[in-house]
């Protein structure tokens, strides 16, 4: 009976199972079918698992940045709790009315459009504001005519400098400005922006040509580029964040130096320490914002804070493989140890004694954590992390101005990646400085709320006309 059931139990699983067989099967009692249902399911399992390979919890590291890890590895997105968008009640926000009016147009029916009829003529009018560009945009093509005359003094032709366009060069400021913003500054490759330039402006432009341009341009630009590294350097608080880069298809790094007032880029053959000395060639005398990358320990600095994210972060990948009860409270306890200091961030009611108090209480809690005696590999792991780091966990809260994250930095080379997508980095070295030279002016203008082109373009006529670079331009009056 045996073997007559392993038969047909067989034939289930080829699905070649009749009618008959399958009432066969079942009058052999209940152990029978109880066996031939798990032997199904462990069959359909196999299958889905050769269909559908997924790697073991272990193959990815905790560590391991979440754009490394494959799209088919990746847990599905949680649900956002709330709808996306301000609450209901918030406060309209739109678009303000334009200052100022270039042309009038009156429209008025002479007669019903439903019926036909005679209009009886009423004073009810109604505006209708419109903005367009038109069409078609052409360049403005200037001819100068630059007269030569002779000093009988100096004896010898002299000339007036035009002030529109680098010497020997064919393109204005402002075109130059604009394509270099669109490349380095919004990540739009060359060939779009040729393409834009040829078939909405009317204005054909080669490759090399833009690049040629673009190249003298941050040659220009070279001390502004120096300006806004001193002035990083010198700044009280400074988030630092990298990522990979290709110059003539060798590995590289962009490394990113930011805060409110400027966004510093620099492309270095090392992520390591090396890298760092090339920025920091002395104390950094602010607090450095970064996340646990070893390499920013090797930089001098005053005070500095870790970014608390990326241990959240970690936190949730370690909850995907391990289930175990001490890792289980050991998560919970540096979750709500976090989560009391943000939200101590936030307390503007406190006094100051009492504020100071709370956070010595909060740095006990996180030493006791640290030094506590944790069986679990994970636990114990990151509890190394915090007894090394533990001095610049909380830093956040001893500065009004310090975050406990480092999402600014993040946002800031954000840029750079689209960039990187779409372009596919550097070809040469001197691309490569270019690069950095360029988007670290084109940033640093937005976040002093600055016009970039019209910012790039006066400075350049100043440079022709004078020889010498205006300053790098302070934050515009609207963002302080």
């Amino acid at each position: 009976m045996a073997k007559a059931a392993s038969a047909l139990i067989d034939a289930a699983l080829r699905g070649e199972l009749t009618e008959a067989q399958a009432r066969q099967l079942y009058d052999f009692g209940p152990e029978a079918v109880t066996f031939a249902l798990a032997a199904a399911a462990r069959r359909i399992a196999e299958l889905e698992s050769r269909l559908h390979p997924v790697p073991a919890a272990s193959a990815v590291s905790p560590s391991t940045p979440f754009g490394m890890i494959p799209v088919y590895a990746k847990p599905n997105a949680r649900r956002r709790s709330k709808k996306p968008g301000a609450r209901n009640g918030h406060a309209g926000a739109r678009r303000a009315q334009p200052t100022s009016i270039d042309r009038q147009e009156e429209h008025r029916l002479e007669r019903c459009p439903d019926c036909a009829g005679p209009l009886q003529r009423c004073r009810r009018v109604r505006s209708r504001i419109i903005e367009d560009i038109p069409e078609p945009i052409r360049p403005v093509v200037t001819e100068h005519l630059i007269h030569r005359d002779y000093c009988p003094r100096c004896q010898k032709h002299v000339e007036p400098v035009v002030p529109d366009a680098l010497p020997h060069a064919a393109l204005g400021h402002h075109l130059v400005g604009l394509t270099s913003w669109l490349h380095y500054g919004l990540g739009i490759t060359i060939d779009q922006i040729i393409e834009v330039l040829t078939y909405h402006l009317h204005l054909p432009l080669t490759a090399g040509g833009l690049l040629q341009a673009w190249r003298r341009v941050a040659e220009i630009l070279a001390l502004w580029y120096d300006e806004i590294a001193a002035q990083a350097k010198a700044s009280a608080v400074l988030h630092a964040d990298e990522t990979g880069w290709r110059v003539n298809g060798q590995t590289c790094w962009l490394w990113c130096f930011a805060n409110a007032q400027v966004c510093y880029y620099m492309i270095d053959r090392n992520r390591g320490s090396p890298a760092l000395a090339r920025f920091f060639q002395d104390t950094f005398d602010g607090v450095l914002v970064t996340d646990f990358w070893s390499a920013y320990a090797s930089v001098e600095a005053y005070d500095r804070q870790y970014c608390l994210v990326h241990l959240l972060r970690e936190l949730e990948k370690v909850d995907l493989r391990n289930v175990s009860a001490e890792w289980r409270r050991f998560a919970k306890h540096l979750r709500r140890l976090l989560r009391d200091g943000f939200r101590l961030k936030r307390r503007t009611d406190l006094s100051a004694g009492t504020y100071t108090r709370r956070c010595t209480q909060l740095n006990r809690r996180l030493a006791a954590l640290s030094a506590a005696a944790w069986r679990d590999d994970d636990a114990r792991r990151l509890a190394r992390r915090l007894t090394k780091h533990g001095e610049h966990i909380l830093t956040f809260l001893d500065y009004p101005e310090v975050p406990a994250d480092n999402n600014f930095a993040e946002r800031q080379i954000r840029p750079a990646v689209i960039l990187r997508k779409n372009s596919q980095s550097n070809r040469s070295e001197r691309g490569a400085v270019t690069q950095g030279v360029l988007m670290s002016v084109y940033r640093t203008l937005k976040l002093r709320g600055l016009d970039p082109t019209r910012a790039i373009a006066e400075a350049l006529k100043t440079h022709v006309a004078s020889g010498q670079l205006p300053p790098l331009p302070e934050a515009a009056i609207a963002n302080g």
